[in-house]
């Protein structure tokens, strides 16, 4: 991965971490995947696409990387997955307790176990939504119970956690799903209502966790575990559109990228689909400014989250 590059290649002057409201982590690790390889290349092809980007978003009629995003050095942990998920947990809570609007780009899924452990400690009432294939509840998977197969287990005992676009799933985890909050893709196709029902289980502070495999295939082919009948692009916009308008959403990772050398138009639209997430953050809100027209203040527009007695780093 580059050294002292900026995201997408932003002027100097909108990525220091002191004036950003938003800091991106890229986490290249795929220590724990069991099929297809690579989603440690993630973050470099995502970071490259988005350098072929342009950033003036057409739908908010905005430039969201004006409100300052701070690219970190890349988490380069290859260690034992509970390392990693250790090193994740502690970068990312460093971050909040800084007041900024933390994203993270894997990566395996497995990363987001620090993830989820780092925004429940610092908010109250956390809800994870979990977009994704795959239901991701086993407890322990090959020996570890930070594998990425055991993402979304820890949230599930710890937060309110809503699942959506599951449609793979291996029969010991009905044990530890909560079926009232989990939405399978063969429902959602006949359901008209599913994104309603959705927000209505969407409670207290919001954390995203999107895995890319949560696309059809048919759009975005390079992902280690790629399963058909999954989301596409509109609809998926319009229900993050909808999240990000009616709900507190503090933070937001996006994983599971396995860049082909051949095949770039995967990379592209996990570039497309970060931003878009960061314009419907942080440019639905008219009272917002941007950067170069203020001085930097709390990246949360409800700033009521924040748990009594956290640690700092």
């Amino acid at each position: 991965m580059k050294t002292n590059r900026t995201y997408a290649g932003i002027p100097e002057k909108f990525s220091k971490l002191e004036t950003s409201k938003i800091v991106l982590i890229p986490v290249p690790y795929d220590g724990t995947s069991t099929w297809q390889k690579g989603a440690d290349k993630g973050p470099e092809a995502f970071l490259h696409a988005s350098e072929n980007m342009e950033l003036y978003d057409i739908e908010t009629a905005s430039e969201v990387y004006k409100r300052g995003i701070y690219l970190t050095a890349p988490i380069l942990e290859n260690k034992s997955p509970e390392t990693v998920v250790e090193t994740v947990h502690a970068t990312v809570k460093k971050y909040i307790n800084k007041n900024k609007f933390v994203t993270l780009f894997g990566g395996e899924h497995s990363i987001s176990i620090g993830t989820v452990r780092a925004f429940n400690e610092c908010f109250h009432n956390l809800t994870v939504l979990h977009i994704d294939a795959h239901a991701d509840l086993r407890p322990s998977y090959e020996g570890s119970n930070c594998n990425h197969a055991c993402a979304m287990y820890e949230a599930s005992q710890n937060t309110n956690l809503v699942q959506v676009a599951i449609r793979s799933m291996d029969a010991s985890e009905n044990s530890v799903m909560n079926r009232d909050k989990v939405f399978f893709a063969h429902e959602m196709a006949t359901n008209d209502y599913w994104a309603d029902e959705v927000l209505e289980l969407l409670t207290g502070p919001v954390l995203i966790s999107f895995d890319l495999d949560a696309f059809d295939p048919s759009i975005l082919s390079s992902t280690g575990t790629p399963e058909p009948g999954g989301l596409f692009w509109y609809e998926t916009l319009a229900f993050l559109k909808r999240v990000f308008k009616e709900k507190d959403v503090v933070g937001f990772d996006i994983v599971e990228l396995c860049p082909n050398e051949h095949e770039k138009s995967s990379d592209f639209l996990a570039a497309k689909l970060y931003y878009k997430m960061l314009s419907y953050k942080f440019e639905l809100n008219e009272d917002d400014n941007y950067l170069e027209e203020e001085t930097p203040t709390s990246p949360f527009t409800k700033l009521t989250k924040f748990k009594p007695d956290h640690d700092e780093y």
